[in-house]
């Protein structure tokens, strides 16, 4: 219907166009969409950074038929929603007011591999990974000062107060990490190969719990034999990483949409992560405070115990550390992946 498509196809961020074929695909697969919206959003395509007035999709997608603004106002408003975009901070289509449209994303013709508004196709994965690692850091700093200063209040005969602090911070700041930049490779890989729906992003969070909960349970387990020559049994695993990492991966989802605003992403994240800690500690998992509980039992005179108070932690204080502990966890993800996000996308607004 375009005067000037060719049959190469054009590519922007996840999507392609296929003129030959009338396709749009996302990731591979095919979405769809009006014949007139096709034509609108390949004219955009096809000169990227281009004012195309009003008069000119009239001209060129309508061809001459009389139709109203409204038309074209509602045609791109259906073309933002299944772009996933949005007015206010345009991915893809900027409104130029009183004037027309402008495609801000940066597009590749033909069979070229395509450049990604970050710059790359690796950039963003790696950005990813590290907004895990940035995440998991954050929460394990937030948990580790947490329980480091609540154990220093008393602190035991012949151990600093500073001490505990450190060293419980360090602890688990390093679980923090480990647990964040797994979730982080497991959402980066399955996006990259498999796609941005929700149901992938679980999966791949899943994953990435998974194996750096059986990893750490593994090492903690071998390092305290090691050390102390006892073998703690009731320490976080596979399975708790796993349902953790599932959760974030629905998190992170919403925190990666093109429209997600970091105070909503913020607080959908903890209420996620609290309800995953819950569900652990009820399915008869640990949580980090349960870890340190086993390591308490082991140790009476250590500091840990001055911290529990108790040798066996009740139900209700271990429902209540699980959802705080998962709350922090998920929370501190999404709004690392939502910054992340955001800053990926800086250069479309431009």
């Amino acid at each position: 219907m375009l005067s000037d498509v060719r049959n190469e196809g054009v590519t922007f961020g996840e999507w392609r166009m296929v003129p030959a074929e009338r396709r749009l695909l996302q990731d591979g697969k095919p979405v769809d969409l009006n014949a007139r919206y096709f034509d609108a959003l390949l004219l955009l395509a096809r000169h990227p950074g281009e004012l195309i007035s009003k008069e000119r999709f009239m001209a060129e997608v309508w061809q001459g038929v009389p139709v109203t603004d409204e038309a074209l106002t509602q045609c791109v408003r259906s073309l933002r929603r299944v772009l996933g975009d949005e007015a206010a901070r345009p991915r893809f289509i900027e409104t130029v007011p009183k004037h027309g449209y402008r495609f801000v994303a940066t597009v590749a013709s033909g069979s070229a591999p395509h450049k990604s508004s970050s710059g790359s196709t690796r950039e963003p994965m790696l950005s990813l990974v590290a907004a895990g690692l940035v995440g998991g850091a954050a929460a394990g700093l937030v948990g580790g000062l947490g329980y480091g200063l609540l154990a220093a209040s008393s602190p035991p005969a012949g151990t600093g107060a500073i001490s505990i602090v450190l060293v419980l911070t360090c602890l688990c700041l390093m679980v923090g990490v480990l647990g964040g930049t797994g979730v982080g490779v497991g959402i980066a890989a399955a996006r990259q190969l498999a796609g941005h729906r929700l149901f992938i992003s679980m999966a791949g969070g899943a994953l990435g719990g998974l194996a750096t909960g059986a990893l750490g349970r593994l090492i903690g387990i071998d390092a305290f034999t090691l050390l102390i020559g006892t073998r703690p049994v009731a320490i976080t695993g596979a399975g708790e990483g796993m349902l953790i990492g599932a959760v974030a991966g629905a998190a992170i989802w919403i925190a990666l949409r093109p429209n997600a605003k970091l105070g909503q992403t913020g607080v959908i994240g903890a209420l996620l992560g609290a309800i995953a800690g819950l569900l652990v500690i009820l399915g008869g998992g640990t949580m980090m405070a349960g870890s340190l509980a086993t390591l308490a039992q082991a140790h009476p005179s250590a500091a840990l115990h001055t911290l529990l108070g108790v040798e066996t932690l009740p139900l209700w204080v271990k429902l209540a550390t699980g959802a705080v502990e998962g709350a922090t966890f998920v929370a501190a993800l999404s709004l690392s992946f939502a910054l992340v996000n955001r800053s990926n996308r800086a250069p479309a607004k431009a």
